[in-house]
């Protein structure tokens, strides 16, 4: 019977990367609070949602503590069987009677009080499959079958989430296959193209969205459109906060309760409201150092496959946050992708941190572990 070496135990537990830990906790606790106002907590005494919210990263915390007891290239190993769930995850929504409709979006299902987003699921197990398929063809990124082939196994995903429709999460998806493929070492001139073609389709693709998608794009055009009442009362709420903000718990559009969504989607303009211009810079530099330490220890990773996992996740978390904070100022138009570790949802929260531990996976065993003696 082999015995434990609890020495190296404790070795490796400092080995992991708190840097990353600390930045994504703070983003956490920093939201927590802000969610509470979101939520008028501090005046109504019902912690519900606050209560919510603590339970989903504790549970997120238990996920990542089973995530690294598993090599993260013996998981790579399912790759197919993890491409095939996260396929059915999606195509259960269209079933009738399962998929539940929120947000105009098909993207739930309910079970007992508790909606469970599947796409959240989705993303992380697409993330460790993708990653897998694309390390298994890197030394022929270039050629155009293999290239295809790699589209081929993206295309059914982007179909389902169109047909929910979810735009905001096949966008998602593509710029998580972007950030991979462009580490493989994909070709400019292809990458121009796509880029083209993308821009080609783009117009294609307005005939076939929601109504209440065309809307929220021309919203865009139009910011002082009636149908635009959700991007104007958060530009009023950040406008209105100026350099310091009016104070936790006393902006008037939070609390007066003229901003909608204010605990997820919107959770931004309760920062910039509140807190001011400070608090919102200051978001933005936490996600400034997340995004650099996951691209750091992208870097540091003892293959190419755990390098295309890091990116994938990388990947992902930059767009959500970029979308969340555009939209909010109406810079991107409103897709209902929220701001990591900081919006209100069980779903996101267990997910991405699902994320942050096969990153912390990746990072700990960039170098052999000796556990057993």
């Amino acid at each position: 019977m082999k015995k434990i070496d609890y020495k190296r135990k404790i070795r490796i537990v400092k080995s992991l990367d708190w840097k990353l830990i600390a930045i994504v906790f703070t983003i956490f606790l920093f939201g927590l609070v802000v969610l509470s106002s979101a939520t008028h907590a501090n005046v109504t005494g019902d912690f519900s949602q606050i209560y919510k919210q603590v339970l989903a990263f504790c549970i997120g915390t238990i996920v990542i503590v089973i995530l690294l007891i598993f090599d993260y290239d013996s998981i790579g190993k399912h790759y197919k069987e993890l491409y095939i769930v996260s396929f059915l995850l999606l195509v259960v929504l269209l079933v009738p009677g399962v998929g539940d409709v929120q947000f105009g979006a098909k993207s739930w299902i309910k079970i007992g009080n508790f909606n469970l987003q599947t796409s959240e699921i989705v993303k992380f197990t697409f993330i460790l499959s993708y990653a897998k398929i694309i390390d298994n063809n890197k030394d022929n990124i270039g050629n155009v079958k293999v290239l295809g082939k790699l589209f081929v196994y993206v295309l059914p995903f982007i179909g389902l989430l169109l047909a929910q429709p979810d735009l905001g999460t096949a966008v998602v998806f593509m710029c998580i296959i972007f950030f991979m493929l462009y580490t493989a070492g994909l070709n400019k001139k292809i990458i121009r193209n796509i880029i083209i073609g993308a821009a080609i389709l783009t117009p294609i693709m307005y005939l076939f969205m929601a109504p209440h998608q065309k809307v929220r794009i021309l919203n865009l055009f139009n910011p002082q459109a009636s149908t635009n009442y959700q991007v104007l009362q958060s530009m009023i709420a950040i406008g209105s906060g100026g350099l310091f903000g009016k104070g936790l718990y006393l902006g008037s559009q939070n609390q007066e309760n003229f901003l909608p969504v204010r605990d997820s989607d919107f959770i931004f303009a309760v920062i910039g409201e509140e807190l001011g211009l400070i608090g919102m810079l200051f978001v933005i530099l936490m996600f400034v150092l997340m995004i650099t330490r996951l691209l750091m220890i992208a870097k540091k990773s003892k293959n190419t496959y755990g390098t295309f996992i890091v990116v994938g996740i990388t990947g992902m978390f930059t767009y959500q946050t970029i979308q969340n904070i555009g939209m909010t100022v109406g810079l991107m138009p409103v897709t209902g992708v929220t701001l990591p570790f900081v919006s209100y949802g069980g779903s996101s929260i267990i997910t991405s941190l699902a994320n942050i531990g096969i990153v912390l996976n990746v990072y700990l065993r960039r170098r052999r572990l000796g556990i057993y003696s």
